[in-house]
Formats: structure tokens, sequence, C-alpha cells
């Protein structure tokens, strides 16, 4: 029997019940968190002296390696017979290393195990979708610069109510995608807590750091409870119902522009990219993708009932149930991604009819309101101008003209106040202006709205940029005393399968460019800055030592590579990672590697992983070029 738990049991599982038991087939989705969260086992273990110091290396350099071939040998999990991830892992460690291996779930179990993996997953999944979120405001900001002065027809009830500015629609999304991004940011608040150290429900007999672990592993402290802790999936319903309603709003604006881009309204085109044709009406342009946004909610709503469901009976502490989180939240975060990742090319390739959206925004009787306001400011109260609005409005459809096709005497038959310069007052343009105040549809209003959420995504950007917890390290160019320890730092990353190796020669050969972080006289961090072209630069060999992960110095010295670059007058920096959280967290952006310079993509192709190459290019804006502009 070659189930983790085979101890107990003499007969072997029947093939349907381990076809209806093993989770392989999905949550090996968790490879790299399952690396990672024994990587910091491992340590935990070491620092409670219940392995050596030679151990740890040896079973975190293999865990480097069984991660490579997991990542560059998909089919060894295809073909594999192991009832889950942490079994596959668990299994080719001790292929590796023999009984070392066996030694590494001393006072582990999978209840906080797998605890701790999805949670480090759902945490990158959830800045990943923070940053498309972002990606879908600018273009809707970008959209709303582009059409800021575009009259385009408010509706209630589908019905044409009042004109409006076409930017002024964008900037209501704005808002909704702008609450999702918060929640989303809230939710990782409350799931950046350690279960590791949990066992399996009244926590680990072994003397375990877990303050430090927690630490080590991006945590910002460890959970209180243990129960809890290993059944707790808080993090995954508030991770579901942000997604679902994030998802919802999606719907939303994916059905205006539907609507708007019928033949019927006529108010807006779609892209050529974005639409498919009929195989039988050859003039047919339908909006698939729009339509499959709208189409995806339902399973994004779905997802967050299925996990409500599952958790509401469920006694503590840990219950098979819930190996039933992870598909619901696997595919959430997929759709999502998908959709958010959809909207910026429909956005950028929408075509707005102006003549059409400022016609209908003048029909319908849209300035209704304009001339009750126009009465009440001729000392008639509302509701009388209200009323008499009405008739007028009455009378203008039994002639078929719009409310300012009516002469003055016709109007003052109805109300005798109403003076000749009531068709000032009618006028869609006036309408617009007039609503004037904060968060209102005037052409001033709606260019104030869009500067403060572009100051507001880079001012959460910028706070990005600044670590929360305090860094003590002095960082500093590289000495060639320091050579030593750069090495260190840099091939324990390199085991990891978190750098490319580089030799002792090719470090010393680039000292120049690095730098290190000290503590108490002790490298603890090192870094490197590769300039490519006078506007471009590379972070490279970024590092610290394994005790000291998430402490704030990958941030700080991330940070001086920044400044550095500036000071230097190179306005980009860019990283090649596979750690794409922690640079988000730090304000970089999500890239194609094609747009980077033809000599990076030469670097790449003579790279040993180019074939099976993981890494996420990422750029951020040094901010060099403002500040040698006046």
């Amino acid at each position: 029997m070659s189930v983790t738990w085979s101890g107990r049991f003499t007969k072997e599982a029947d093939p349907l019940f381990r076809e209806f038991n093993d989770s392989l087939s999905f949550d090996r989705t968790l490879l790299r968190e399952d690396i990672e969260g024994s990587v910091g086992w491992a340590r935990a273990l070491e620092r409670a002296k219940v392995i050596s110091t030679a151990e740890a290396e040896s079973l975190v350099a293999t865990l480097g390696e069984v991660l490579r071939h997991g990542i560059d040998h998909p089919e060894s999990l295809d073909q594999a017979g192991d009832e889950d991830i942490h079994s596959w892992v668990e299994r080719e460690l001790v292929a590796r290393v023999g009984s070392l291996g066996k030694k590494l779930h001393t006072g582990r179990s999978r209840n906080d195990q797998v605890a701790t993996d999805l949670r480090l997953w759902t945490m990158k999944q959830v800045a990943q979708r923070q940053e498309e979120i972002e990606c879908c405001v600018r273009s809707l900001l970008g959209l709303a610069d582009r059409e800021r002065e575009t009259l385009f027809p408010g509706y209630t009830h589908l019905q044409r109510a009042q004109p409006i500015l076409f930017g002024h629609w964008c900037m209501a999304y704005v808002e909704m995608l702008l609450r999702d991004r918060e929640r989303f940011h809230d939710a990782a608040i409350r799931m950046a807590l350690c279960p590791l150290g949990s066992g399996a429900l009244a926590g680990t007999a072994y003397p375990i750091d877990r303050n430090r672990l927690a630490r080590d592993l991006g945590f910002s402290a460890p959970t209180a409870n243990s129960l809890d802790a290993v059944s707790d999936r808080d993090f995954v319903v508030e991770t579901l119902a942000t997604t679902a309603l994030a998802a919802v709003h999606l719907s939303r604006l994916a059905e205006d522009l539907i609507f708007y881009s019928t033949g019927e309204a006529g108010l807006v085109e779609l892209s050529d990219s974005v639409t498919s044709g009929s195989s039988l009406m050859p003039q047919k342009k339908n909006p698939d993708a729009l339509e499959l946004i709208r189409g995806k909610t339902g399973r994004q709503i779905a997802n967050l009932v299925n996990i409500l469901t599952t958790l509401k009976g469920l006694p503590l502490a840990y219950n098979k149930d819930l190996q039933e989180d992870k598909e619901p939240l696997f595919d959430a975060m997929e759709h999502l991604s998908l959709s958010l990742r959809m909207i910026p090319p429909v956005l950028d390739g929408l075509t707005v009819n102006r003549d059409r959206a400022r016609l209908a925004a003048s029909g319908g009787y849209s300035n209704a309101t304009e001339l009750a306001d126009y009465l009440v400011d001729q000392g008639i109260p509302f509701r009388d101008a209200h009323h008499s609005v009405g008739r007028l409005v009455r009378a203008a459809i039994k002639e078929s003209k719009p409310l300012e096709g009516l002469s003055v005497e016709e109007m003052q038959a109805v109300e005798p106040r109403i003076g000749s310069d009531v068709y000032v007052a009618l006028t869609v343009d006036r309408a617009v202006a007039k609503r004037d105040v904060r968060g209102g549809t005037s052409p001033l209003q709606v260019a104030d709205s869009v500067e403060a959420a572009r100051r507001h995504l880079d001012g959460s950007i910028l706070e990005a940029r600044v670590e929360r917890r305090e860094c003590e390290a002095t960082i500093r160019e590289a000495h060639i005393e320091d050579l030593d320890a750069i090495c260190a730092i840099i091939e324990h990353w390199a085991r990891a399968g978190e750098h490319l190796p580089r030799s002792r020669d090719e470090i010393l050969e680039s000292l120049s460019e690095f730098a290190v972080a000290v503590e108490d006289g002790t490298v603890v961090g090192c870094g490197s800055l590769w300039i490519y072209t006078p506007q471009l630069a590379e972070i490279r060999s970024l590092g610290v030592v394994p005790g000291r992960k998430g402490g704030g110095l990958g941030s700080a010295l991330t940070r001086y590579f920044v400044d550095w670059a500036a000071d230097l007058g190179i306005p980009k920096v860019f990283v090649l990672t596979r750690a794409p959280e922690f640079f988000t967290r730090c304000g970089f952006k999500t890239v194609s590697v094609s747009v980077l310079p033809e000599k990076i993509l030469k670097d790449c192709a003579t790279c040993p992983r180019n074939d099976a190459c993981d890494e996420v290019a990422m750029t951020l804006e040094t901010g060099a070029a403002t500040k040698g502009s006046t």
C-alpha cells in the first residue's frame, strides 16, 4: 500500500474508493506552495534541533530539485498514483534522499500542511487579481479620457432618463472595480496567517518557532488556535465572495455594452478582435467576449454557494469534506482572471458613435427634469412643476415633438410663468453642465473623478512599495569581502529553484553591480543591477538568507535598486521572476517578455530553461524621466 497512512490498514483500498478519494488530479496546482511550505518546515525543524543543519540543507536543495522536476516533467504527475500532491512530493523526496525525506513530516500533519499550501496559493492569486483589476480600471480611465466630451443617454428601467457624459458611465464601473480591489486587499490581510505548526488539530509537540516560520513563508503571523487553523476556510469564502461580486460587476458592464452595441441602440461598436460572426448570417457581429464574461458569472456565484454549503454542517476540526474547497477556488480564480484580462482589449478597441449618442441623449424627453428645474427657479414648488411638465410631455408626445419643439405659447398654456429663456435650459449640454456637484456628470466633475482615481491607483502602488515591517539592515554597495556571502545566498536560492545558478567567477566579475544588506556586520541579503540600455536595467540575483525571508529585506533591496536606477537616469527596471506576487507588492506590473529588448530575448534563448521557462516578466517606472524634467 503506497499511501502515507497505510500502516493502520492490512488491505489495499478499493480502486473505486481510490478514484473517489484521491485529489492529485487537481491539488497538483499547489505543487510550488507545497514545496515552499516544506522548505519552511525543514528550516523550522532545524531551528528546533529536530534535524541537523546538514540535513536541512540537503532537504531544501532536494525539494528544489523536486519542484523543478514537477515543472519540467508534468507527465510525472499525470502518471503518478499518489493520493495527493503532498504524497507525491514526499515520495519524490524519499526517492532522492532516502530515509532523511521521511523525517520532514516530523510534527506536521497533512491538515496544517494543506491549509498552509492553500493560503499561500490564494494570497498569490489575490495579488494577481488586484493587478488585473487595476488594468481594467486604467482602461476605463483611458476610455473616459477619450470620450470626455461625449454626451450619452443615461437609463433607468432601460428607459432613457437623463443625459450624462460617457465618461460618467465609465467612472461608475471604476468605482465598482476599486471596491472589488479593496475587498481582495482586505481578504488578503485576514488570510495572511500561517496554520503550519498546528498539527492535525492540537498543535505540534515539537518546539517550533511559529512566529519565525510564519515570517519565513511570507505570512504576517501564525494562527492563534490549532483547531480553527486546520479547519478554517473563511479565507476561501471571502475570496469567492469577492470573486463573485467582481464577476457580477463585470457582468453588468458587459450587459450595458451588449445593449449599447445592438442595432437598435447603435451607441457603440465593438472591435472585430473581440467579436465573432455567424456561420449562417454574414452580416452578424456577435459580442461573444462580453457574453462569455456575463455567462461566467453564474459559475462564480455557484462556486461561492458550493463552499458555503460544504462548510455549513462541518464539526471541528478537519473533515475530508474540505477537499472539496479547492476545485471551486481554482475554477473561480481561473475564470475571473480570464474575464478581467478580457476587459481591457474590449474597452481599448471600443468606438462610441458620438452623433447617435448625442441624439439619443437628447431624445426620449430626457430634458423633462431640466424643465421641472427651470420651473422651480421661477418659484414653483417642485411637485407642482413635476405635474406641469408631465402635462407638457403628454402634449409633446401627442404632437410627435420634443419638448423644445413646443412653442412658448403652447408651454404657457400649461404654465404661464414659462418664458422664452426656457430653451436654453432645455439643451442637453446645459443639462449635463448643471450637474456640477461631487459625483455629478458635469465635465468638470467627471474630469476630477478621473484624476482622483488615477491618484488613488498611483498612491496605493506607492504605498505597496513601503514595507510595513521595519527593516534594520544597512544596504550598501558590495565589497570584495562580501563575495563568499553573496555566493552562498545565490547558491541557496538556485538550489531551491528560485534563481538561475551563477558561478563564483561570474559574480566576482560583476561585483560592482551588486549591493548587500548588512545586519550586525553580517551579509543577510544581496542583489545586482544590470544595465541593458540607457532606458532599461534588470534587477538580478535578489535574495536574502533563508531565515530572513518575509522580514522586509527583499522589499528594501528592491527599493534600493529602483532608486539606484533612477539616480543613474534610467527610467525603467524589469525582473524575470518566479515570485510575481512579491514584485506586485513592490509596484511592478506584469508584461509580455516579447516587449523587452532583443538583447534580453537573446539571453533567454541561451538560458538552460528556455524550453520550459516559468518566469514572469515585470517592469516598474523609476521616475527618472520625471526627476529630469522641469
